[in-house]
């Protein structure tokens, strides 16, 4: 099983607050039966550059591969592996001009050209379809649409959203989804059975409010959309990371 968002690494955005609840967060994805993580870590244009952003990023990382060696030998495991294998990508969130970013490629997750982008949440227009559009077409970049049920509200104007779903990406659903009201879980039930491409990830911010939460889900999506969707689910995400 692969969470393919999460923020999971300590201190560097509204997620994780430090290597105890990283940690802990990482466990409790094991558990659950996650393999890899994919720690997505927020990142806006408007606040950081890249480069500082990828600097924060490798420290936080470093951090977190230090608790977990420390974690590994303070105890014995059957496999030797008591936490699921971290990829490090990004939430990109969308910006004016972010299809001609020199560096947008090194926001992609690590070892693949697959970048995850959280759209604007307002009504999106031609300009926005377009720079989607140059990612992938241009730049040569999977692009993969974080939590995609979160910006329906916002879309009256139904054309720019259908021109962002004709090109050839991946759409991701939050697994809180399928565990909030009826209108909801209707929505995405029905998306991941009529989109082939579509993953699913945790969006897991901490223990709480927002905890690791795959397993329920996955109970969810197959008792209402089936073991197959389930399985083409986990086949995409493979998939993307080259497994």
């Amino acid at each position: 099983m692969i969470d393919f968002h999460s923020h999971i690494l300590p201190g560097i955005d509204d997620g994780s607050r430090n290597e105890k609840m990283t940690l802990a967060m990482l466990g409790e994805e094991k558990r659950q039966g996650a393999e890899t993580v994919v720690a997505t870590p927020h990142f806006y244009a408007d606040r950081d550059s890249i480069d500082r952003f990828l600097e924060r990023r490798a420290k936080a990382l470093a951090i977190t591969n230090d608790a977990i060696k420390t974690a590994n030998e303070s105890r014995a495991s059957k496999d030797g592996h008591f936490f699921p294998r971290i990829m490090t990508g990004a939430e990109v969130y969308y910006f004016p001009g972010i299809a001609d970013a020199e560096k947008l490629p090194e926001l992609c997750i690590s070892g693949t050209d697959v970048i995850l982008i959280e759209m604007p949440f307002v009504q999106w227009t031609d300009k926005v379809a377009k720079d989607i559009e140059a990612i992938i077409r241009d730049r040569h970049l999977t692009v993969v649409l974080a939590h995609i049920e979160r910006y329906t509200g916002y879309q009256k104007d139904k054309g720019p959203w259908r021109k962002v779903m004709d090109l050839p990406l991946t759409t991701q659903i939050n697994g809180g989804s399928f565990l909030k009201e009826m209108r909801k879980r209707r929505f995405c039930t029905k998306w991941i059975k009529e989109r082939e491409s579509c993953i699913i990830g945790s969006d897991c911010h901490n223990l709480e409010s927002r905890a690791p939460n795959l397993e329920r889900a996955r109970a969810v999506i197959e008792k209402k959309a089936g073991r197959v969707v389930l399985e083409r689910i986990d086949r995409n995400a493979a998939e993307l990371l080259g497994k």
